[in-house]
């Protein structure tokens, strides 16, 4: 009898060091199955490759501090040789394109006991006149040579897109979904065009886009509409990302990045991935496919060129909308919509990297670096030089090397 005790707990000691054992190979198991999962979701490593063209960083400024994590994804606007460039508290700048020498800086007043204002849309720039909008809904214009005051006036809401100017109007977009025009003489207002938003949406606002006569404006709500300049009515209303799915985050669908005109053809793209070939003059759908972001678009002679939120690159077929081309290798580095600089896309990452890709077929061509933050805004390209400005308020111009 005592011996068959004896025996029992032997086998209980053995089994209980088995199971314990066993629950050690399988905590193995998951941790690294843990571990895969976790790499699986973080930005891509950048890989070494040799570069076949060669940029050249030609001049580099600060603005002043930065947006930060506000969400406006500042960026500059270019006039008659001239680059026009804020950041959140360092005022207004006109910067010479060609050599980064600053011609005028505009800052913006400070009334007693209260905070100094914050600088968030734009600038957007036209007829002389460069246009900004603050954190707390004022616009001020200003002379876009000599960067004197004109007029200021008040929207309902954040500015945090770029206004546009056109017909004798200033065109200003507020984050409660609101266009306002103002007059370009004085700044009173002329008319609005208001708009219902949904429950939850992606921090931003597309920048006003002017067409002929016509207004173009990207909504939260993932559409896209048409406003008569003149007055403000809705001439169209066409859906590119449809709001849909269980949850409010997983319905959120903005159209965040500018649409872009050719000839009567726009091309936009939306924050669920979705981009869309429109006809201007009627809204009529040409294509949609699911390739996009809330980035922007970029088009090249034979493509429209986007970014996705988990980091692709896409080459579409103009004119069907079909793949061309993608490049998967910076997945998840939070990419900044794409621009074309000759025959290079550009796009710039979440450590201030900048990435050149062939046109072509997408391939990497040329890395160089802008600062160390991340580059939010879509790339600008004047002249032959693209300008990157990050979320610390560093602008940066790059030349291809001859």
């Amino acid at each position: 009898m005592g011996q068959m005790v004896i025996l029992k707990r032997v086998a209980t000691v053995a089994l209980l060091g088995m199971a314990l054992t066993g629950c050690s190979t399988v905590k193995g198991w998951f941790a690294g199955k843990d571990a895969e999962a976790k790499k699986a979701q973080e930005p891509a490593e950048l890989v070494k490759f040799d570069a076949t063209v060669k940029v050249d960083r030609i001049w580099s400024v600060n603005l002043g501090k930065g947006e930060g994590r506000i969400g406006a994804r500042q960026g500059p606007a270019v006039a008659d040789g001239r680059v026009y460039a804020a950041a959140i508290t360092g005022g207004v700048h006109a910067i010479d394109l060609a050599t980064g020498r600053k011609i005028w800086t505009w800052d913006a007043p400070k009334e007693k006991k209260k905070p100094k204002l914050r600088l968030s849309g734009g600038p957007g720039v036209g007829d002389g006149l460069v246009v900004i909008g603050t954190l707390d809904g004022q616009v001020f214009a200003l002379d876009a040579q000599s960067g004197t005051e004109k007029w200021h006036a008040r929207v309902p809401g954040e500015v945090i897109s770029a206004p546009a100017v056109g017909q004798g109007m200033v065109y200003v977009r507020s984050n409660d979904g609101r266009i306002t025009a103002l007059d370009q003489e004085n700044g009173t207002q002329r008319w609005f065009n208001p708009r219902e938003l949904p429950a939850l949406t992606v921090r931003g606002n597309a920048p006003v886009v002017a067409g002929p006569g016509v207004l173009f404006i990207g909504n939260d709500d993932g559409s896209l509409a048409a406003l008569a300049m003149a007055d403000g009515r809705t001439l169209w209303d066409q859906t590119v990302g449809n709001p849909e799915g269980r949850t409010e985050l997983e319905r959120m669908s903005d159209v965040d990045g500018a649409p872009v005109l050719e000839g009567n053809t726009l091309f936009v793209s939306s924050f669920k991935n979705q981009t869309m070939a429109i006809e201007g003059p009627t809204g009529r759908p040409l294509w949609a496919r699911d390739h996009g972001g809330a980035g922007g678009v970029a088009l090249t002679s034979s493509y429209a060129v986007v970014t996705d939120s988990q980091g692709g690159v896409f080459g579409l077929d103009k004119p069907s909308g079909a793949a061309a081309w993608s490049q998967t290798g910076l997945a998840r580095r939070q990419l900044s919509g794409p621009a074309i600089q000759g025959d290079y896309v550009v796009v710039g990452d979440y450590k201030g990297y900048v990435h050149w890709l062939q046109q072509s077929d997408g391939a990497m061509a040329a890395r160089a670096k802008a600062g160390g933050d991340p580059i939010k805004a879509q790339p600008v390209v004047a002249d032959g030089i693209v300008l990157i400005q990050n979320v610390d308020g560093k602008l940066t111009a790059f030349r291809l090397a001859q």
